[in-house]
């Protein structure tokens, strides 16, 4: 690197400048009369380091340093720049839970500047944010994140609102990181599948993106105040999207929760979730809290009674969100389960969860039955989708390692598979118009590319041997079976009540395809269009597929992700 030093000839010979200099760069010239000459000079500028102690010195302001890259320094400098970042990327002082956080809402608000010519360069531009935000998500899980440390990881502490020590603290841990991702890929197949979306299509695509970071948000937030506000941010796309206001109730209780267990015996709020973790409560108020957390996500999950707003809301709702509502949306609340009800409330917890496990398994039996006399083919997944809930209570009600487990096996498969039957559903209506069931039939000659599709994703809801449905559900029934929380001949009990919803669950999911694909085909429906999947929706299908069949085959890898976090939940009962 060198270095010009540039003298100017309104120079007054104070000499500070070479007083300054740390080296023997500047030297004096003789002086030439009462003229203003120049009267120093830096004949090596090889030596000069560019620290301008000169510039600051010269009381006239006329003296500059100026520096000059030659080819091999704009190299080396560029060498050493990508190494600072490298080193940046690798170490886990990054905010990547931030950037993973605030980066879609933030890149979706600059959907609005788009000019209204189309939504194919909005569609495109929101895909690529799903992606990249995946994509990042990906990195840090596969570089910063070890599987065998049960503690939070990936933390960020900022302070944010002085007045009440309100910290913006992220994290995750074996119980996040899987959700985590299963959004991110979610979402991103959901925005791609939005294509047919073409009215007010610029806040249809904000609200998506909205709606990732809002999803993401509760997921790793490592406050409780904090984690409400995500809740919060993520109801409003919802809302606006779903026209959803039965979930906006359980929010209420969640807040009284929230204060509840923040002002309690402190004069200043307590939000960390380090802190509440070894807080303990008198037993009254432990019930209250536990109370209050339940009914808010029992809303979301959903658990009988506060059920009913799900089925509507799928029948109505573009194909599309019904993939967000299905794949991630239910399963905020069965996590709000395990993150506070389980990790704060132990005592509460194990005077609850024998009513768990009752809820579960009639919840089990009673969307199944319902769901076979549903009309409407959106409204009959719904259905699915809450028996299917059902056995996520029964693994949080177990108390075992095993039950556990097999709940946080059963977010993640059902999260795959009701997103996909959404999906193909949604494809299904785009050609036939149609959405009750008695008036379909014989699809499966001119669409056997959807025929096919739908019937694998139907055997994997079934719990068909190979598919993540299947493993999902059996952890589960040796969670129930080996618990040492509960009676034998009350393990016996519901066993035999959640495998009669297992019997019911193939008659339901079987009876689709045959109204769907089998039988002749209707020659009386307008505006019908026969034909088959194309590359997009093939594309989204087989994506989701490839990760179904592969928990099936080797579920240790989601294991891996929670066995330790589980171990350390249950240290407590």
């Amino acid at each position: 690197m060198s270095h010009s030093v540039k003298i100017y000839d309104t120079c007054i010979g104070c000499t500070q400048c070479v007083r300054a200099c740390p080296t023997d760069v500047l030297e004096m010239i003789p002086w030439d009369g009462c003229k203003a000459k120049q009267i120093a000079s830096a004949p090596r500028t090889e030596d000069c380091v560019g620290c301008k102690r000169c510039e600051s010195a010269c009381p006239t302001d006329f003296l500059s340093v100026r520096v000059y890259l030659g080819p091999e320094t704009t190299r080396s400098m560029a060498r050493a720049f990508l190494a600072q970042v490298y080193l940046i990327f690798m170490t886990n002082y990054f905010p990547w839970l931030t950037i993973v956080v605030v980066f879609p809402i933030a890149a979706g608000s600059l959907i609005f500047l788009f000019p209204h010519r189309g939504n194919k360069v909005i569609r495109w531009y929101s895909i690529s944010i799903c992606l990249i935000d995946l994509l990042l998500t990906t990195y840090a899980f596969c570089y910063h994140f070890q599987l065998d440390d049960p503690l939070i990881q990936l933390t960020e502490n900022y302070k944010w609102i002085n007045f009440f020590d309100f910290y913006w603290r992220l994290g995750i841990d074996g119980l996040s990181i899987g959700p985590i991702l299963l959004t991110g890929f979610i979402t991103t197949l959901a925005t791609l599948a939005a294509q047919p979306v073409t009215r007010e299509y610029q806040l249809f695509y904000f609200l998506m993106l909205a709606m990732y970071s809002g999803q993401i948000g509760p997921f790793s937030s490592r406050d409780i105040l904090l984690f409400f506000i995500m809740w919060e941010l993520e109801l409003i796309p919802v809302y606006i999207l779903l026209f959803i206001l039965y979930t906006a109730g359980g929010s209420v209780f969640l807040l009284m929760g929230i204060l509840g267990i923040g002002l309690y015996g402190s004069n200043e709020p307590t939000l960390n979730f380090e802190t509440l973790t070894n807080q303990s409560y008198p037993v009254a108020l432990e019930i209250i809290l536990y109370t209050a957390f339940l009914i808010a996500f029992a809303v979301k999950s959903p658990i009988i009674p506060l059920h009913t707003w799900l089925p509507d809301t799928h029948g109505e709702a573009h194909y599309s969100t019904c993939m967000l509502l299905a794949g991630i949306l239910l399963k905020m609340g069965a996590y709000g389960l395990v993150r506070i009800n389980m990790e704060l409330f132990s005592h509460a917890h194990s005077i609850f969860c024998p009513w768990l496990m009752i809820l579960g398994s009639i919840q089990i039996i009673y969307a199944a039955s319902t769901s076979f006399g549903q009309r409407n083919l959106k409204k009959r997944i719904a259905y699915s989708s809450v028996s299917h809930m059902g056995f996520i209570i029964l693994g949080i009600g177990s108390i075992s390692d095993t039950g556990l487990n097999g709940a946080i096996l059963q977010i993640i498969s059902h999260g795959f598979i009701g997103a996909a039957l959404f999906f193909l559903a949604g494809t299904s209506y785009d050609r036939l118009r149609l959405l009750y069931l008695d008036e379909m039939g014989g699809m499966a000659i001119p669409m056997p590319k959807i025929f096919t599709i739908f019937t694998i994703l139907s055997m994997a809801s079934l719990a068909l041997p190979g598919m993540s449905g299947f493993v999902a559900e059996l952890i589960v029934f040796f969670g129930i079976i080996t618990s040492q929380k509960y009676l034998f001949m009350m393990k016996i009990l519901i066993t035999f009540v959640t495998a009669i919803g297992m019997i019911l669950t193939p008659i339901y999911l079987l009876s689709i395809l045959r109204q769907m694909f089998y039988g002749y085909k209707f020659f009386n429906t307008p505006n019908s269009y026969f034909f088959d999947s194309g590359p997009r929706e093939l594309f989204i299908s087989i994506s989701i597929l490839i990760p179904v069949i592969g928990i099936g085959i080797y579920p240790d890898f989601i294991f891996s992700f929670s066995v330790d976090k589980v171990e350390a939940i249950l240290a407590n009962f």
